[in-house]
């Protein structure tokens, strides 16, 4: 096990700018759904990020893989990484508040963690995570709260249908590990959206029609937002911040992205949120920190 790296203030300063950027997209996300349907909502998310995307793979003249099985690879990242969790998320925000999502959102690292330590022989579920792992979990239960579960009611169904995304999310980066670490990364997001693409393209034609292009400017505004800047833009700067700061000081910008949409989500929409969902976003929060606590050489 490695030392974590310490983290320069340029590279704190774009992980804020990363965490207030993923953040803002839980508002703009939900600003389109209200006159957008949810595949037709990701569809615009992942055709125009890939669009960018693909602008700067040529630009860097990043040479394109000619084999079919990277192609592939990319169609079943892009199901894993966009189309799943996108839609799942999109899905949910229309019956829970955005900041609520956001801190769901925030198990991404603890199911990545759980994940990676079942296939690789090189992840250990050592005292420090398994410590972390059951705080955030703990931090789940506490926010969804137990007698709701019980009811599985619509608010439940769409908490747990956060969940399932952010498990989506581990898989993929399993699956991006296992094939495709060996490329550029801009090249491996580029390739893994145009494969989202591909898949939900057809999908939103059969489930919801020719998509509308007459929206309101308020709409168009969110759509640039969540797929241009939060989407080709943010995953340009993730890599950026993860060769600067190290994976470890990038589960940070989980911290960062709850607060900001929680704010937004009252600032705009007017929600408030419970008691109980801000103790369980401490305790996920705790879990967090735990996980990404200074680590000493074996």
């Amino acid at each position: 096990m490695t030392v974590q790296k310490s983290l320069s203030p340029r590279a704190w300063a774009e992980l804020l700018l990363l965490g207030l950027i993923w953040g803002a997209s839980f508002l703009s996300i939900r600003i389109a759904l209200d006159e957008l349907p949810v595949l037709t909502t990701v569809l615009h998310r992942t055709f125009w990020a890939a669009v960018v995307l693909w602008a700067v793979v040529l630009a860097g003249r990043i040479p394109l893989p000619r084999e079919p099985r990277v192609w592939a690879a990319f169609v079943l990242m892009g199901v894993l990484n966009n189309v799943l969790p996108f839609a799942l998320m999109a899905w949910a925000q229309q019956h829970i508040e955005t900041g609520l999502t956001s801190i769901l959102n925030a198990t991404t690292a603890i199911f990545g963690i759980l994940v990676a330590t079942l296939v690789f022989a090189d992840e250990r579920l050592t005292k420090r995570r398994s410590l972390g792992v059951s705080l955030g979990f703990l931090g789940v239960a506490t926010t969804i709260g137990l007698g709701h579960l019980a009811q599985f009611d619509l608010r439940s169904t769409a908490q747990v249908a956060v969940l399932a995304g952010t498990l989506c999310y581990a898989l993929a980066g399993v699956w991006a590990r296992l094939r495709l670490g060996h490329l550029p990364p801009q090249l491996a997001a580029a390739g893994m959206l145009t494969g989202a693409t591909l898949v939900l393209l057809p999908l939103a034609l059969l489930v919801e029609g020719p998509p509308r292009f007459d929206l309101r400017l308020g709409t168009w505004t969110a759509v640039a937002y969540y797929s241009l800047v939060a989407t080709a833009g943010a995953y340009l700067l993730y890599y950026r911040v993860l060769a600067m700061a190290g994976s470890a000081n990038l589960m940070l910008v989980t911290l960062i992205i709850p607060p900001v949409a929680i704010g937004l989500g009252a600032l705009v929409r007017h929600e408030a949120l419970d008691a109980n969902t801000y103790a369980g976003f401490a305790l996920l929060a705790l879990g967090l920190i735990v996980l990404n606590g200074p680590r000493r050489r074996d």
